[in-house]
């Protein structure tokens, strides 16, 4: 959706129409901003809501490591709102490269920086290539898409660092392949309007650009650490809570957290924050409260 291949209505469906049917189920839209775990109840705007059992999948938000305002350069991809805003900046340099007379500014605008080489970063990557390379093929006059730069940023040694080598291997030679200049070991100093700056031990390197998409990390959402403190739980690094093999929060058996804000570990590892992942912890709390409401 964010490089033009899909509508938001081929993604995503209103919770009221996909509830419908089920008469025991009530929608409410609201910010959760406090919990009451003694009470067992939730701050939804000005009203409590009570509850038997909670399931927290409140997910998780962009993390710029300490350079919030970076956001309005390099917007990341989480909601249909980020990804109509990142279609809007990737689509409009190209039409604003059509009409750009100056070759160093156009340069610029068919420049596009990804930062951030895990599984975000790389599918996007690999899309503004296509979308470059093969979806706007002939659709201009005065530029060729095929030209532009796509680069892929990653601080760490290898992009997809979390998986074996060799997949790392392949996916980079993929993105080559794209097209896509993929540059590991860089850390992002500066991100502005006009131009990005890494730094290695070498030096610094600025990359005149208009477009930054940002995939460099994420941290829970601000409910996530709301909920860590009221339990008085130690989140990890990316502020996840630690559950126990049935998503409950150990003490407190009627609370489950999945998606993004769970931590949750496989064979002594982290469960990463890919949708499969997501899709299996919610099936898994659903089928633990059932089992509990149950019993």
């Amino acid at each position: 959706m964010a490089t033009g291949g899909l509508s938001p209505a081929d993604i995503a469906s209103p919770l009221r129409g996909i509830l419908a049917r089920q008469k025991n189920v009530r929608v409410l839209q609201g910010e959760a901003t406090a919990i009451d775990p003694a009470q067992q109840r939730v701050r939804v705007g000005e009203r409590w809501l009570e509850y038997d059992f909670l399931i927290v999948a409140t997910g998780s938000k962009h993390h710029y490591f300490g350079n919030q305002q970076w956001a309005h350069h390099a917007p990341g991809l989480k909601t249909i709102e980020d990804a109509l805003t990142m279609r809007r900046n990737v689509l409009s340099r190209f039409e604003q490269a059509e009409r750009e007379g100056d070759p160093q500014r156009r340069r610029a605008l068919l420049t596009f920086v990804i930062v951030g080489g895990g599984p975000t970063g790389v599918e996007l990557a690999g899309a503004v290539a296509e979308l470059a390379k093969h979806t706007l093929k002939n659709n201009f006059r005065s530029i060729d898409p095929a030209t532009a730069e796509i680069l892929l940023v990653e601080a760490t040694p290898r992009v997809l660092s979390t998986y074996p080598q060799v997949l790392s291997a392949k996916a980079k030679k993929s993105l080559q392949r794209l097209g896509v200049t993929v540059k590991c070991d860089p850390l992002v100093k500066h991100v502005d309007d006009d131009h990005v700056v890494s730094a290695q031990d070498d030096g610094e390197t600025i990359v005149p650009t208009y477009c930054v998409l940002w995939a460099a990390g994420v941290t829970a959402s601000r409910f996530g650490g709301q909920l860590a403190k009221a339990l008085d739980v130690e989140p990890d690094r990316s502020g996840r809570i630690q559950v126990a093999a049935n998503l409950t929060i150990p003490g407190h058996e009627e609370i489950f957290v999945c998606g993004d804000l769970a931590h949750l570990q496989q064979d002594g590892q982290p469960l990463p924050g890919l949708a499969p992942v997501r899709i299996s912890t919610r099936r898994h709390a659903t089928r633990s409260l059932c089992g509990e409401s149950h019993s």
